[in-house]
């Protein structure tokens, strides 16, 4: 873990064994055991019902809401776009494909964050992620990811071992095209294939662990920034 890194320096360690034993029905335990550890670690200590302050509590306690709105830099997303993106692809992946259920996310969340937005943002223009960043309200947007992290571990707590080899439903994959979890725009399309050809076991590993650490790590990296402005 370099300096600019707000994930533990043996995280990725940590993955990569769980990727070598997650779909092996004599190591399930560990695995769900792993797979919790590893996620706690993403997100706010409400989401692991720890009573320590984490570097996910660390990350957000003190931004400001203006600070959720800054670009970095050309290449770079806002704090509030990758809060959101990480939160999204989280309850839709874990809630449509591998719990076959409702989303956390409804009418009533959409309300509370003052948005319009519905899908993951993977298509967004520059111009749309800044006016989409003012425009949410960043405690809701964090109540949000708590929902679904929440919703995530007691996901995971009641799988099987035969789960994690079961190959994610067609059925799954267009409700997130129905509901709106994603757009027919190329940039966002995409998602349904990828995510499609994978089972359980591959949700968890990528998106429900694996992609929240690169946007944390940029999250953490464009707070640093924005303090040296």
């Amino acid at each position: 873990m370099n300096s600019m890194d707000i994930v533990s320096a043996d995280w990725s360690a940590r993955h990569k064994e769980l990727g070598s034993i997650i779909r092996k029905p004599d190591f399930f335990p560990k695995a769900v055991e792993m797979v919790l550890s590893l996620h706690e670690e993403l997100h706010t200590s409400k989401v692991g019902n720890s009573e320590n302050e984490n570097n996910i509590d660390a990350l957000f306690k003190d931004l400001k809401q203006n600070e959720y709105a800054v670009m970095s830099s050309p290449k770079a997303e806002t704090i509030a776009w990758a809060v959101w993106h990480l939160a999204r692809i989280e309850d839709i992946t874990m809630n449509l494909l591998v719990n076959n259920g409702p989303q956390v996310f409804n009418a009533a969340w959409q309300d509370r964050m003052q948005i319009s937005l519905i899908d993951t943002g993977n298509a967004m223009t520059d111009t749309e992620i800044i006016e989409f960043s003012k425009q949410i309200n960043p405690p809701e947007l964090l109540n949000y990811r708590d929902a679904v992290g929440i919703k995530s571990r007691d996901i995971v707590r009641h799988l099987t071992a035969d789960d994690m080899k079961r190959k994610i439903s067609p059925d799954g994959v267009k409700r997130i095209l129905n509901e709106g979890g994603v757009t027919e725009q190329a940039d966002s399309i995409w998602l349904l294939d990828f995510w499609g050809k994978k089972d359980a076991a591959g949700i968890i590993l990528m998106p429900l662990t694996r992609h929240q650490t690169l946007h944390l790590n940029d999250c953490h990296k464009w707070k640093a920034f924005i303090r040296r402005m």
